[in-house]
């Protein structure tokens, strides 16, 4: 019986009453499109299925951006590198969608960032780094609107210097400055997944794919398993797209055809130190033997990063190395008066990039594609695979494309490039008037900014929120960026289910303090035991296993290489414990779906 709505959209909440309904509606009726992984490309995925007026739903078997998405550079930006590699077209799409994001689908989240790229060799150095922004800059202009960001320019090595005074002056002969755009790059995930949501998607985290469904070789399903209840059940599907990311070979595998490319993990891993250890006004950009490192500015903070090199090891938890921080450190010192040690370290992680490997297996992971591949293996499922965070509209939309394709009757066209997320509309109005706000709730201007660039006009929910319990109002111990209120509301409101969900991706704590979130741990669970209904066991049950998961990655930053690295994170207990993946091609052959 086919299911009826009274809505074009849903609610704005993505909390547990809506998990639990998009769960019963993924269970009861048959989708057009299921996708699989709530990372950058799945979310997108399921936006653009959801806006051509397809019945969508969404399952990742973590936390939204659990992986490689909320563990990037936190940047979105073209890549000046691939213009030495010839990429120009990846080039100019990643700069497209820059000023997409920029200025219409994000503007609350997407930042304009300035760098420096620092000359040590005069005339020739500066004519051809030069050239490569000059063509950056032409690139991001071919777009069908402006790029949101001023053009290069060139500077002297006094001008550098009275701009970035912490530089080593022996180190430069002058500089070239340049514009890319930065971004959150989990709250972002969140705020897709909730408005693919809102437009009508049926949207689940801890659900995972555990078996496809199949008549004959026809994908028509997955057998589906809530981590959360332990509930399994089957979700019927025209399509099935997978967007696993580094899991892709994995799932793969379930279907028993013919693996059409590979996907290799490369493990970047980035440094977060205090703004205060060294001078700048703007961010840096650096050349290394292996390829480019940046150091960005993030608020209270630097990220430096990152490496690029092959993981082969655990693919949830990829553990960052004593090697690689020093590696880090080392390349940012050649340009540093005052060089960085360990001491000033005060957050680490590590991501995994899902690389195209095929015909390339001898390629270092530096010089393989970040360009992505569509594949229609078998009938009724897509895989989408490779790609850059920068360019996720364009891979969803190519892959909802492949979906619909083998559709019955003509679907509409991708609008993703005409549909802000959730909290972009009124933003700049909303950040004009952030003094009056302050004043009328008794706030710092400067909280109601912080609030204003991280969920734009949803602020006003944050705000609802402080009014009933002003307690919440107070900021977590450890971490003063980040208000109780906000912990409340990504229960309610974002989907977080565990304590490691808030403090490593709805907040930035666990990399951002010093601590890595150990001391706002009990505060913060006692705010989400309110939200959700936890009893004393739940509470201490999720601030141990956070705990230990902080001593685990600590211990293996320590350690020499990445074997021993990946045996000291894996200590750690997952909060929810998934069950390998069946080594089964199906989990059995199922009769045609109704109609």
């Amino acid at each position: 019986m086919a299911e009826t709505t009274n809505s074009v959209s849903r609610s704005r909440k993505l909390g547990p009453e809506e998990r639990a309904a998009a769960i019963a509606s993924m269970r009861d009726h048959e989708v057009d499109v299921l996708v699989i992984g709530g990372g950058i490309v799945g979310t997108g995925a399921a936006l653009d299925a959801v806006t051509r007026g397809l019945r969508v739903g969404l399952i990742e078997a973590r936390d939204f951006a659990s992986g490689t998405s909320s563990r990037s550079s936190k940047l979105i930006h073209g890549g000046i590198r691939y213009l030495e590699q010839l990429n120009f077209g990846l080039v100019r799409e990643a700069l497209i969608e820059r000023g997409l994001l920029l200025q219409r689908i994000a503007p609350h989240l997407a930042k304009p960032v300035r760098f420096l790229y620092p000359l040590d060799k005069p005339i020739i150095e500066r004519a051809y780094i030069g050239a490569g922004m000059a063509l950056y800059d032409a690139f991001s202009y071919t777009g069908f609107m402006k790029p949101g960001v001023p053009m290069h320019r060139h500077l002297t090595k006094k001008q550098v210097l009275k701009q970035i005074p912490s530089l080593d002056p022996d180190s430069i002969v002058g500089g070239l400055t340049y514009y890319d755009a930065q971004v959150d790059d989990a709250r972002y995930v969140a705020e897709l997944a909730r408005t693919a949501s809102f437009y009508g998607a049926h949207v689940a985290s801890r659900v995972r794919a555990e078996g496809f469904l199949k008549v004959g070789e026809r994908v028509v399903g997955v057998q589906a398993h809530d981590y959360e209840t332990g509930e399994q059940f089957e979700i019927r599907a025209k399509q099935v797209v997978n967007a696993t990311g580094v899991w892709t070979g994995e799932t793969q595998a379930m279907v028993g055809h013919r693996v059409e490319f590979k996907v290799r993990a490369s493990k970047g891993v980035h440094l977060v130190v205090p703004r205060d250890r060294f001078h700048s006004e703007m961010g840096l950009l650096l050349r290394t033997d292996k390829s480019v490192l940046f150091v960005i500015p993030w608020g209270r903070h630097w990220i430096l990063g990152t490496t690029d090199t092959d993981w082969n090891l655990d693919k949830a938890h990829p553990a960052a190395t004593a090697a690689d921080i020093d590696y880090i450190l080392d390349q940012v010192n050649r340009v540093l008066a005052t060089k960085l040690t360990r001491s000033d370290v005060e957050g680490v992680y590590a991501g995994l990039r899902p690389l195209l490997a095929a015909a390339s297996e001898g390629k270092s992971t530096a010089n393989l594609s970040r360009e992505h591949h569509v594949s229609h293996p078998v009938p009724g499922l897509v895989l989408i695979a490779g790609g850059k965070w920068t360019t996720y509209r364009i891979m969803a939309k190519d892959a909802i494309d492949e979906a619909t394709s083998a559709m019955d009757g003509k679907v509409p066209q991708s609008c993703t490039d005409q549909i802000p997320l959730l909290g972009a509309v009124g933003y700049r109005a909303a950040w004009n008037k952030r003094a009056r706000i302050a004043r009328a709730f008794g706030v710092h201007k400067h909280r109601i900014e912080h609030l204003l660039n991280r969920y734009g006009t949803l602020t006003d929910e944050l705000l609802d929120i402080i009014r009933l319990q002003p307690e919440l109002a107070e900021p977590l111990p450890g971490a003063d960026d980040y208000l109780g209120a906000e912990v409340r509301y990504a229960c309610t409101h974002e989907g977080a289910l565990h304590l490691d969900d808030v403090l490593a991706r709805r907040t930035r704590i666990s990399i951002e303090a010093w601590d890595r979130g150990v001391s706002a741990a009990p505060v913060a669970a006692r705010i989400m035991a309110d939200a959700l209904g936890w009893d004393d066991a739940r509470v201490e049950k999720e601030i141990n296993t956070y705990n230990k998961r902080v001593a685990a990655e600590l211990a293996s930053q320590e350690l020499p290489d990445d074997e021993s690295a990946d045996r000291a994170r894996t200590e750690a207990p997952e909060i929810v414990p998934l069950s390998a993946l069946p080594t089964v091609s199906t989990v059995g052959t199922r009769p045609e779906p109704a109609a």
